[in-house]
């Protein structure tokens, strides 16, 4: 059986034995928009728990629109533009008017990768800045959210006369489903913040998971987070999985968020009857596939439907390496998983980045991992707590001479787009 794989911009063909494939875990049929310009602009001016964006914006000084970063599909200059049309056409100028990238603790997107998240008129028309989350600095301190997180955010969105935000509604594997609120917190919060948000009181929670809202603390603070700092509309949108949008949610920060994850949970939620051996895997190429950091994403989405002891096998392209040098710095100073986990328990060490290496941790818990990639060595892969492994092929035979002729896989070609669970 003949799989495609999404990894990097082309995607990896993989040869699997169908005997052994219990279910292929893919998005439900539904029809893209057949004029999303269209349909966003008559939700603009009829959108969800607000007025409409143009009667909002009438006698507004200035605005900031907050959009993801280049780790997000987001298909940017399609939002952009009817919403920047509808400030225009309110009165608010086009040099009062500030893009800011929401780069949480990423690094910044510039030059070429403006242009490929929102299209050359826009860099050339608009003042595009990106978010410095290790700049104390530029951000606003605006006081303590309910279970104790200091809340710092960008200066330039908290002194803004209208906040917008924009984003991808998809499966989470800490906040339950981006989009809405995580936009603000962690997308333009301070390092202050997001590493007590993500600290191991938060991500420790058995509800801090992919597809969980009702009593995930890491959604309800940052949902806080996001009303106590400011939001008068957001655009969200939902993508298939050719990555056309299928539905736009457009209002309050969460009515509108709400009603995007109900049209979500409809189409990426798939199932298996029961856990199985081995799952094959990748972390939905370009641009999530592009660090290691980004793509224990698409390992954290196969864990559901692992049995324990079982093995995640996954693609990924790797093209940008490891993560940032913080990350990097967690692999050398912790030689193993638990031992680090006790660390961060013990709240007398911190580095940054080390949320994704708790998640990892979560995973190894459970399974075995096999990553293939071509974007890093066999000997810095194997550095990583994962195995590397030349192939898909060769790590699915591996693993099934490991556990038997009555080994079953599943197989997830979109990864942590789709929300894999067990019936």
């Amino acid at each position: 059986m003949r799989v495609k794989l999404e990894y990097g911009r082309q995607g990896l063909y993989a040869e699997l034995p169908a005997e052994r494939i219990v279910r292929t875990l893919v998005y439900k049929d539904a029809p893209p928009l057949p004029d999303p310009r269209g349909s966003l602009l008559e939700l603009l001016s009829r959108p969800i728990g607000t007025p409409p964006l143009a009667e909002l914006a009438h006698g507004r000084k200035d605005a900031c629109i907050v959009i993801c970063d280049i780790t997000r599909p987001v298909p940017n200059e399609l939002i952009l533009r009817p919403v920047l049309e509808t400030l225009a056409a309110a009165g608010i100028p086009r040099e009062k008017i500030t893009i800011l990238v929401a780069t949480g603790l990423h690094r910044p997107n510039e030059g070429a990768e403006l242009v490929e998240m929102v299209g050359q008129h826009i860099v050339d028309h608009y003042r595009i800045e990106n978010h410095h989350g290790q700049e104390l600095a530029e951000h606003t301190y605006l006081g303590q959210s309910p279970r104790g997180v200091p809340i710092w955010i960008d200066t330039r969105y908290v002194q803004a006369d209208l906040k917008i935000t924009t984003g991808l509604i998809e499966p989470h594997l800490m906040a339950g489903f981006s989009g809405g609120r995580k936009l603000i917190c962690p997308g333009i919060a301070a390092l202050e913040t997001v590493k007590v948000w993500h600290g191991p009181e938060f991500l420790e929670h058995p509800k801090a998971d992919c597809g969980i809202l009702e009593g995930n603390p890491v959604h309800e603070e940052n949902t806080w987070i996001g009303r106590h700092s400011g939001c008068d509309f957001i655009v969200n949108v939902v993508i298939d999985a050719q990555r056309r949008p299928l539905a736009w949610v457009a209002g309050d920060m969460v009515a509108a968020f709400e009603e995007g994850v109900k049209f979500v949970r409809g189409v990426v939620r798939d199932t298996v009857a029961e856990p199985v051996d081995i799952v094959v895997t990748s972390c939905a190429g370009y641009p999530l596939d592009t660090t290691f950091y980004q793509a224990v994403k698409g390992l954290t989405g196969a864990l559901p439907i692992v049995k324990q002891g079982g093995t995640i096998i996954m693609c990924a392209s790797l093209s940008e390496g490891i993560g940032s040098p913080q990350f990097q710095q967690l692999f050398r100073e912790n030689t193993n998983l638990e031992a680090f986990v006790q660390r961060i328990l013990g709240k007398d060490y911190f580095v940054m980045d080390q949320w994704q290496l708790e998640e990892l941790a979560k995973v190894r818990r459970k399974a075995k991992v096999k990553l293939v990639s071509d974007g890093l060595p066999a000997e810095t892969l194997n550095g990583l707590f994962v195995e590397a492994a030349p192939s898909v092929e060769s790590a699915v035979a591996a693993s099934l001479a490991e556990y038997g002729p009555a080994a079953k896989i599943a197989v997830i070609p979109k990864g942590p787009y789709v929300l894999a669970q067990v019936a």
